[in-house]
Formats: C-alpha cells, sequence, structure tokens
C-alpha cells in the first residue's frame, strides 16, 4: 500500500500555487497538480527540472460544476492535503458594466470551491485526508466601495471554510483560511498597488505549507495590523474609505 502523502493544488495554476508544489515536493509529497491550463503547467515542472514522476497533472474546471464529481472520482489516491487556490479577479468599474465577467468571479472564487471541495470533504471513505485550505482576501474583511464585489466572494469563501471547519472537527480534519493582501502575481499584474506592502509567492507559499492549527492565518505582519484594523474600524470610518 503507498504511504506517501499526497497534496491536491486545485487552481495550480496560480504563482503562488506553484511555489506551493515546490515545497510539498521537497517535503517528499505526491502533488496533484490541477487547473485547466496544462501547458503552462507543463512548462513549469520542464522549466524548473521538477521531478515530474511525483506530479500529476489533472484538467480541473472551477466553473464547470457538473465535472466534479467525475474529477474527484477519477483521482486515483485521494489527497491528504488539499488546497483552493483558485482565482478571478474583477475590478468593480468593470463588475459593473459586465455580469458575465462577474458571474465568472463568482462561480471561480466561491461556488466553484463549495462544489469541489463539498465532494471532497463529504467523501468518508477517504481516511487519509487531513486537512483542507482556502486562499481568501483582505479584500473579504470589510465592504469597501473600491472593491466590494470581489471583496464579497471572498468574504463568503471564508465563512465556508469557517463552517466547513466546525463541520469536519469530530474527524480531526483540520481547515485553514488565508487571509492574503497583495502578492506579487499575474492576477494582480498592471494595477497600481502599495509596493511595500507586496509579497513575494514563495513567502506566501512557505506560510501555507507550514501551517499550523489557527484557522485564519494571515502573513507579514503589516498585513496583520492592517486585518485587524479593518476587522474592527466603526462602520462609518469604513465608509469614508477609497
Amino acid at each position: 500500500m503507498n504511504s506517501e502523502k499526497t497534496v491536491l493544488i486545485l487552481g495550480a495554476n496560480s504563482d503562488v500555487a506553484k511555489e506551493c508544489v515546490r515545497l510539498y515536493l521537497q517535503k517528499g509529497f505526491h502533488v496533484m497538480m490541477a487547473s485547466r491550463n496544462l501547458k503552462s503547467m507543463e512548462e513549469f515542472i520542464k522549466e524548473n527540472q521538477l521531478n515530474s514522476e511525483k506530479i500529476d497533472l489533472l484538467y480541473f474546471d472551477a466553473v464547470d460544476f457538473a465535472s466534479h464529481q467525475k474529477f474527484y472520482d477519477e483521482i486515483h489516491s485521494k489527497p491528504n492535503i488539499v488546497l483552493y487556490s483558485a482565482g478571478f479577479l474583477v475590478q468593480n468599474y468593470e463588475a459593473f458594466s459586465d455580469f458575465d465577467r462577474t458571474l465568472q468571479m463568482m462561480h471561480t472564487n466561491y461556488s466553484g470551491a463549495v462544489s469541489i471541495l463539498n465532494i471532497i470533504a463529504m467523501d468518508k471513505t477517504n481516511k487519509n485526508l487531513e486537512r483542507i485550505m482556502g486562499l481568501s482576501s483582505l479584500s473579504g474583511v470589510r465592504g469597501r466601495k473600491s472593491n466590494f464585489v470581489y471583496g464579497s466572494t471572498k468574504s463568503a469563501f471564508t465563512t465556508y471554510l469557517a463552517g466547513l471547519r466546525q463541520e469536519l472537527v469530530s474527524r480531526n480534519i483540520k481547515v485553514n483560511v488565508f487571509v492574503l493582501g497583495y502578492i506579487r502575481s499575474k492576477i494582480n499584474g498592471g494595477l497600481k498597488l502599495n509596493q511595500s506592502l507586496m509579497m513575494e509567492p514563495s513567502y506566501v507559499a512557505k506560510k501555507i505549507v507550514n501551517v499550523g492549527n489557527s484557522f485564519v492565518n494571515v502573513p507579514n505582519l503589516k498585513w496583520k495590523m492592517i486585518y485587524l484594523i479593518l476587522k474592527n474600524l466603526p462602520e462609518s470610518w469604513v465608509a469614508k474609505m477609497p
């Protein structure tokens, strides 16, 4: 029987996810990279000379809900760890004018996550499952006029993971959420962001791979302070923010 631990990364084409792949391989995990963009993942493995025998490439479409059960059923080695890192960002001005793009964001960031994670979490035949993690955002902490449509998808995801944590505690399965600030990654490409607050994907990945038991994880001291301030500001003050 194969005793090697496996990690399933959903949305594995993101910059943070790819850094997680490196670290999990170093820890001796077998990694299942799941994404629509198989070519990009293949190039990543080749360019970084990673051990392809320790990696499975799986086609996964977060917004194709009808395919999720089949996707999970066809995984040969059910995962010990699951990381949902799929994400899609639409700015508020675009969300107001193009609902199709907004719906894609909602489905990628929230609905798709709930669809596949429900399937994974409710499979009680998988005795290996020990942890589920999801990547959320500081944008979901409080509704702010500059990004509340995107923020609402992340807020919903965080709330879902909080309830999932309670649901799975009796089976000793840990659930963690990473509430992230600005990351130097392709999803933020072209945005005018405060460079002093930018985090590198490799830094965030280390925090994910070495996570403890705390449900909410906010990498970086500056972002921890911002998180606490946002959580506790009076609504009248939040309303004056950008």
